[in-house]
């Protein structure tokens, strides 16, 4: 972390995620995928279950991120008390929330998709798909920990390993799942979660396994387990919550922008959802990148390294740059063929297509939000992050998209995808100058 070159660490660190991510994407694409095989209901199902599905994974995600920081710092500092505590009370706080997520799918999930349609055949897909996902989403809670743990100490090849083998097992069962192939039940909308939480299983087995045999750098102690330290917990949080009520954010964003659309039609709350699965095979890279950048900065802001700091912001930023704005040219040339993906017939092309060009013109902006605020994160600041994130989706976005829907053109709605980025951008420049002089620059 700290003698290394820039470059090449960065690429160490970030690769094996970014290719992870990338199956990740590939998976998520491939579930919507055979869901539509299945009708456009199913479809649209799944995504009206993807605001709360989303939910469960922000916390723990936003869980992980405090973790994350926490125990690359406390490594940098030599602290390796304190780093065994975290790595420790990070799955005692595994457990805690899949029983919080395991409750409210059982008893709120009913609640939730009949709040977006009263379409009793899409309702009862999203109801039996959010209780599965939700009710055995233990897989889900430790496969995201773990992985993070292997993050913080540098080990991401394994971090890969562990999240390849749940989404490849997704992929292969989703269809045997789903279809009903080699004697297995078609279990419908069911099978996709059965496939998903099946591989999430998989996963969080294997990354145990590997922190296990291969994460010197922390120690798994059931005494640390079942007594975690109040102080660790809170500086957990103090990083987390902030990255938590961002990411949650987005669930706001998407059981908002599902509602404005389905006033439309179900078709066009069906290509919102396509358009979802689509994007993250562009920014699910740029996360895995985010989230090997992290430790760099975190490491380096202990070890007070300025000019190292420095040079993994500009080189990650220009790697993020490319890979969206590779992102935007597919989208603005091949919608049609993306949207047959999803077997999408005349009607959702005709909604879909301007959509997918419409969105994508924010691709590029986005990659440099994401890169400065990777730098909040590291430096427990992440209350910047949660201040763009609640400017670009809930002060932004959704106000232009319901004045947008007033038009009575669906195609209107999109242009407030690039009009709530670039007040992303503004807020994030600003955030971005303030850190680094208060910070990074008296280093």
């Amino acid at each position: 972390m700290g003698v290394m070159p820039v470059k090449k660490l960065i690429i160490t660190m970030s690769i094996p995620m970014m290719i992870s991510m990338l199956v990740q994407a590939l998976y998520n694409i491939v579930d919507s995928i055979f869901v539509a095989r299945l009708s456009e209901d199913a479809l649209t199902a799944v995504t009206l279950a993807f605001p709360l599905q989303n939910l469960m994974i922000a916390v723990t995600s936003g869980t992980g991120v405090g973790v994350n920081a926490l125990l690359s710092k406390s490594l940098g500092e030599k602290r390796f008390d304190r780093s065994d505590k975290t790595a420790n009370t990070a799955i005692f706080l595994s457990f805690c929330n899949f029983a919080a997520f395991a409750l409210i799918g059982l008893f709120l999930a009913k609640a939730f998709i009949h709040s977006q349609t009263q379409d009793a055949i899409v309702a009862e897909y999203g109801i039996t798909y959010l209780r599965i996902v939700m009710g055995m989403s233990l897989g889900l809670s430790y496969q995201i920990m773990l992985e993070r743990l292997l993050q913080s100490t540098g080990r991401t090849v394994y971090s890969m390993a562990s999240q390849l083998s749940g989404a490849i097992i997704n992929i292969i069962l989703d269809p045997i799942m789903i279809f009903g192939y080699f004697g297995c039940p078609a279990f419908g909308v069911a099978g996709a979660a059965y496939a998903t939480v099946t591989g999430q299983t998989v996963a969080a087995l294997i990354g145990l396994v590997l922190n296990l045999k291969y994460n010197q750098d922390i120690r798994i102690r059931m005494d640390y387990i079942l007594k975690p330290e109040g102080q660790i917990v809170w500086q957990i949080y103090r990083v987390g919550v902030p990255s938590i009520l961002m990411m949650s954010i987005g669930s706001v964003m998407t059981y908002m922008m599902n509602r404005i659309l389905i006033a439309f039609s179900n078709t066009a709350t069906a290509v919102f959802g396509v358009y979802f699965k689509l994007q993250s095979f562009f920014f699910m890279p740029i996360f895995g990148l985010n989230n090997g950048l992290i430790p760099v900065l975190a490491y380096n802001y202990g070890a007070r390294r300025r000019d190292r700091i420095d040079e993994a912001l500009k080189f990650s930023a220009a790697l993020a740059l490319g890979i969206m704005l590779t992102g935007t040219l597919i989208f603005q040339l091949f919608p049609g063929a993306l949207l047959d993906l999803f077997n999408a017939h005349e009607e959702m092309k005709a909604i879909g297509i301007p959509a997918l060009r419409i969105i994508s013109l924010h691709f590029p902006i986005a990659a440099v939000c994401i890169v400065m605020g990777s730098i909040f994160q590291a430096f427990s600041r992440s209350i910047y992050s949660l201040i763009v994130s609640v400017a670009r989706q809930l002060v932004a976005l959704i106000p232009a998209a319901w004045l947008l829907a007033r038009t009575g053109v669906v195609t209107n709605v999109w242009f407030a995808f690039p009009i709530a980025e670039i007040m992303s951008l503004i807020i994030s420049v600003i955030c971005f100058r303030k850190l680094y002089r208060e910070v990074v620059a008296v280093m």
